[in-house]
């Protein structure tokens, strides 16, 4: 039983879980990926500290310093939740159940997915929609790749610093970015072959991914090719709907929260992208994640009797049942 699980790892659940362990939670975080949207981001002029910095650089560092503190990480896809007496299970598309006394959930947009015959048997099992988080389990492998834009490419990158070969798939003529810089450093590794008007229409194998079914779009014949792993990157999107029923949710399908970032369901709490805050900036969202960790904190402190984190302008106190004055806490 965790105290905290954090469901999702963009800039606000890495955030959420920064706070969350250092506050001494036991806390466990489960996500798809790393980074999110943030990740695809060119460049970032707004956030306080850098001048200038890119999704990529800037999900790097805040990875670092979260992992500094040996959170523990599940590469995987929550599809259910429910509670239990005063207890969560989560459940993963892997069938793996976690428990814990709160849950933060920062889910920002869902990767978006192929809805191809396959894709859900082997999720986990060689489909991947997080490229920089898997992309080291296929070193010498031969993968595919589907993706367009920044997305596409990024993805490409990576895979050609590891992979044997990579078939980079697209349904468009040329891959949908003006880069021609990295396009051409990608071309010359020699290791990613480009197929544009393309489609993967199904995905094949036994206990993992052996091989996918493509088509062209220009002439609608189709071909079988091997390989050991599918690496989806097409974007993402909101994927609240395993929520409904659950926890409030507006017409956007986006969580509905409070100034303190407390759910319709107590114990349950939100941040970031996935929240109905009007706002959607990295600094936003990793705010709303230290708020949500904090309001777990006191959720979990009422429940087993334990001090409460307050604050006010000048520090964060915590009090005790042994003394009115309290003493200072280093959050």
């Amino acid at each position: 039983m965790y105290d905290v699980i954090v469901v999702g790892a963009g800039i606000a659940g890495l955030t959420a879980a920064l706070y969350s362990k250092r506050l001494g939670l036991n806390t466990l975080v489960i996500s798809r990926d790393i980074g999110g949207q943030a990740i695809l981001a060119p460049e970032i002029q707004n956030y306080p500290g850098f001048i200038s910095i890119n999704g990529f650089e800037l999900v790097k560092k805040l990875q670092e310093h979260v992992m500094n503190y040996d959170v523990e990480m599940v590469f995987d896809e929550v599809i259910e939740v429910r509670e239990k007496r005063r207890a969560f299970t989560v459940r993963t598309a892997s069938g793996t159940e976690y428990q814990a006394l709160a849950l933060i959930l920062a889910i920002g947009k869902a990767p978006r997915e192929l809805n191809v015959p396959g894709e859900k048997e082997f999720k986990g099992r060689g489909v991947s929609y997080c490229t920089i988080c898997d992309a080291p389990l296929f070193r010498e492998k031969k993968v595919a790749l589907v993706g367009v834009g920044e997305a596409g490419l990024h993805g490409a990158l990576i895979l050609s610093e590891v992979v044997k070969e990579c078939y980079w798939i697209f349904p468009t003529p040329n891959p949908g970015t003006s880069d021609k810089e990295r396009l051409n450093y990608l071309k010359s590794k020699g290791n990613v072959k480009f197929m544009p008007n393309t489609k993967v229409i199904r995905i094949e194998g036994d206990t993992r991914v052996r091989s996918i079914v493509i088509k062209n779009l220009k002439d609608n014949k189709e071909e079988t090719i091997r390989v050991d792993g599918l690496f989806v990157e097409m974007g993402y999107v909101t994927k609240t709907e395993f929520l409904k029923g659950f926890i409030e949710l507006n017409e956007k399908g986006e969580i509905v929260i409070d100034k303190l970032c407390r759910t319709s369901k107590e114990g349950v709490f939100a941040a970031g992208d996935v929240t109905d805050i009007p706002y959607k900036q990295a600094v936003i969202s990793a705010g709303q994640g230290a708020t949500a960790a904090l309001s777990a904190y006191n959720y979990i402190a009422r429940i087993k009797g334990l001090a409460k984190v307050t604050s006010d302008w000048k520090h964060i106190k915590v009090k005790t049942k042994e003394s009115k004055e309290g003493f200072f806490l280093r959050i």
